[in-house]
């Protein structure tokens, strides 16, 4: 499972979010989206949202925002790869 957060410079929610994975040992891809253009079109235009961190652990789970409940989701093995009914 590849976990992508997407921050942006002093973002307290951004470095406590990524801490949290780092600390349970995942591994953390970190995007900065004032230094990547393509980063922020992304998840402004592809994936609708405007504040930061944005989470990325597949296709169909991500959000935004400090999110202790799914961090701990995510943390616990409960990454969604497909949410295709009855997968």
């Amino acid at each position: 499972m590849t976990i992508t957060v997407y921050k942006k410079p002093m973002c307290f929610q951004c470095d406590k979010t990524i801490e949290k994975f780092t600390a349970a040992g995942l591994p953390v891809e970190v995007v900065d989206v004032t230094e990547n253009p393509d980063a922020l079109a992304y998840v402004k235009d592809d994936l609708g949202y405007t504040g930061a961190p944005v989470v990325v652990v597949s296709e169909h789970d991500h959000w935004s925002g400090l999110r202790p409940d799914n961090i701990a989701r995510v943390i616990a093995g409960g990454g969604v790869d497909d949410e295709t009914p009855g997968a």
